[in-house]
Protein backbone atom coordinates (compact mmCIF):
# COMPACT_ATOMS: atom_id res chain seq x y z
CA UNK A 1 0.00 0.00 0.00
CA UNK A 2 1.47 3.42 -0.69
CA UNK A 3 2.10 6.07 1.46
CA UNK A 4 0.10 8.63 -0.48
CA UNK A 5 -3.46 5.93 -0.14
CA UNK A 6 -2.86 5.77 3.64
CA UNK A 7 -2.16 9.59 4.26
CA UNK A 8 -5.27 9.91 2.52
CA UNK A 9 -7.32 6.96 4.05
CA UNK A 10 -6.22 8.90 7.07
CA UNK A 11 -7.62 11.79 5.92
CA UNK A 12 -10.59 10.36 5.85
CA UNK A 13 -11.74 8.46 8.06
CA UNK A 14 -10.44 11.30 10.80
CA UNK A 15 -13.67 12.35 11.71
CA UNK A 16 -15.45 9.09 11.71
CA UNK A 17 -12.59 8.38 14.75
CA UNK A 18 -13.39 11.43 16.94
CA UNK A 19 -16.74 10.84 16.48
CA UNK A 20 -16.43 8.96 18.88
CA UNK A 21 -12.95 9.87 20.55
CA UNK A 22 -15.14 13.23 21.42
CA UNK A 23 -17.79 11.49 22.75
CA UNK A 24 -15.86 9.72 25.79
CA UNK A 25 -14.60 6.55 23.53
CA UNK A 26 -11.16 5.46 24.36
CA UNK A 27 -9.63 4.26 20.83
CA UNK A 28 -8.21 0.64 21.02
CA UNK A 29 -5.96 0.41 17.66
CA UNK A 30 -3.42 -2.38 18.19
CA UNK A 31 -4.19 -5.74 19.31
CA UNK A 32 -1.97 -5.20 22.25
CA UNK A 33 -4.41 -2.41 23.21
CA UNK A 34 -7.22 -4.69 23.37
CA UNK A 35 -5.82 -7.39 25.13
CA UNK A 36 -4.03 -5.04 27.93
CA UNK A 37 -7.65 -3.12 28.19
CA UNK A 38 -9.86 -6.28 28.07
CA UNK A 39 -7.83 -8.47 30.77
CA UNK A 40 -8.28 -5.42 33.23
CA UNK A 41 -11.58 -4.41 32.25
CA UNK A 42 -14.10 -4.41 35.51
CA UNK A 43 -17.48 -3.64 35.09
CA UNK A 44 -19.17 -2.86 31.97
CA UNK A 45 -17.55 -1.85 28.85
CA UNK A 46 -19.47 -0.96 25.47
CA UNK A 47 -17.30 -1.57 22.30
CA UNK A 48 -18.11 0.39 18.92
CA UNK A 49 -17.02 -1.64 16.06
CA UNK A 50 -16.86 1.43 13.86
CA UNK A 51 -16.48 1.13 10.30
CA UNK A 52 -17.03 3.61 6.92
CA UNK A 53 -20.10 2.57 6.04
CA UNK A 54 -23.30 4.75 6.04
CA UNK A 55 -24.86 2.82 8.62
CA UNK A 56 -22.27 3.10 10.79
CA UNK A 57 -22.07 7.00 10.19
CA UNK A 58 -25.93 7.38 9.78
CA UNK A 59 -27.14 5.01 12.89
CA UNK A 60 -24.11 3.17 14.71
CA UNK A 61 -21.78 6.14 16.09
CA UNK A 62 -24.97 8.61 16.97
CA UNK A 63 -27.10 6.02 18.32
CA UNK A 64 -23.94 4.74 20.40
CA UNK A 65 -23.07 8.16 21.59
CA UNK A 66 -26.56 9.28 22.38
CA UNK A 67 -27.27 6.56 24.10
CA UNK A 68 -24.92 7.18 26.64
CA UNK A 69 -25.66 10.43 27.00
CA UNK A 70 -29.23 10.07 27.46
CA UNK A 71 -29.37 6.98 29.42
CA UNK A 72 -29.76 6.98 33.10
CA UNK A 73 -27.33 3.79 33.57
CA UNK A 74 -24.41 4.13 31.60
CA UNK A 75 -21.67 1.56 31.09
CA UNK A 76 -18.08 1.98 33.36
CA UNK A 77 -15.98 2.17 29.83
CA UNK A 78 -16.40 3.34 26.19
CA UNK A 79 -13.92 1.90 23.62
CA UNK A 80 -14.24 1.35 19.89
CA UNK A 81 -12.41 -0.75 17.26
CA UNK A 82 -12.13 0.00 13.75
CA UNK A 83 -13.14 -2.40 11.00
CA UNK A 84 -10.84 -2.18 7.86
CA UNK A 85 -8.28 0.30 9.32
CA UNK A 86 -7.15 -1.30 12.36
CA UNK A 87 -7.68 -4.88 11.44
CA UNK A 88 -5.40 -6.57 13.97
CA UNK A 89 -6.97 -4.90 16.75
CA UNK A 90 -10.06 -5.42 15.51
CA UNK A 91 -9.36 -9.12 14.87
CA UNK A 92 -8.31 -9.49 18.88
CA UNK A 93 -11.49 -7.54 19.90
CA UNK A 94 -13.63 -10.01 18.36
CA UNK A 95 -11.59 -13.19 19.38
CA UNK A 96 -13.72 -11.81 23.40
CA UNK A 97 -17.50 -12.09 21.04
CA UNK A 98 -17.32 -15.66 21.45
CA UNK A 99 -20.42 -16.80 19.26
CA UNK A 100 -21.32 -13.80 17.60
CA UNK A 101 -19.96 -13.57 13.79
CA UNK A 102 -18.26 -10.73 12.54
CA UNK A 103 -20.21 -7.54 12.10
CA UNK A 104 -19.26 -4.07 11.16
CA UNK A 105 -20.10 -1.74 12.21
CA UNK A 106 -21.54 -3.99 15.60
CA UNK A 107 -21.87 -2.69 19.23
CA UNK A 108 -21.00 -5.09 22.33
CA UNK A 109 -22.06 -4.79 25.87
CA UNK A 110 -19.20 -6.70 27.81
CA UNK A 111 -19.28 -7.36 31.65
CA UNK A 112 -15.55 -8.20 32.21
CA UNK A 113 -14.85 -10.21 29.75
CA UNK A 114 -18.17 -11.76 28.44
CA UNK A 115 -20.31 -10.58 26.06
CA UNK A 116 -23.74 -9.78 27.58
CA UNK A 117 -25.62 -8.20 24.66
CA UNK A 118 -24.77 -7.53 20.69
CA UNK A 119 -26.09 -5.72 18.33
CA UNK A 120 -24.71 -7.19 15.05
CA UNK A 121 -24.87 -4.90 12.25
CA UNK A 122 -28.28 -6.08 10.66
CA UNK A 123 -30.16 -5.19 13.65
CA UNK A 124 -28.87 -1.44 13.26
CA UNK A 125 -28.89 -1.05 8.89
CA UNK A 126 -31.96 0.26 7.86
CA UNK A 127 -33.60 0.54 12.07
CA UNK A 128 -34.36 3.93 12.77
CA UNK A 129 -31.62 5.49 15.29
CA UNK A 130 -34.11 5.86 18.15
CA UNK A 131 -34.73 2.00 17.62
CA UNK A 132 -30.64 1.35 17.70
CA UNK A 133 -30.91 3.70 21.24
CA UNK A 134 -33.55 2.07 22.86
CA UNK A 135 -31.81 -1.17 22.22
CA UNK A 136 -28.44 -0.09 23.81
CA UNK A 137 -30.29 1.86 26.35
CA UNK A 138 -32.14 -1.32 27.47
CA UNK A 139 -28.99 -3.39 27.43
CA UNK A 140 -27.55 -0.59 29.89
CA UNK A 141 -31.11 -0.74 32.17
CA UNK A 142 -30.41 -4.61 33.04
CA UNK A 143 -26.57 -4.97 33.00
CA UNK A 144 -25.10 -1.41 33.86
Amino acid sequence: MSNAYEEYMKQIISPMRQELTTAGFEELTTPEDVEKFIENAEGTTLVVVNSVCGCAAGLARPAATQAVVNSEKKPDHLVTVFAGQDKEATAKMREYFEGYEPSSPSMALLKGKKVVHFIPRHDIEGMPMEAVMQNLMGAFAANC
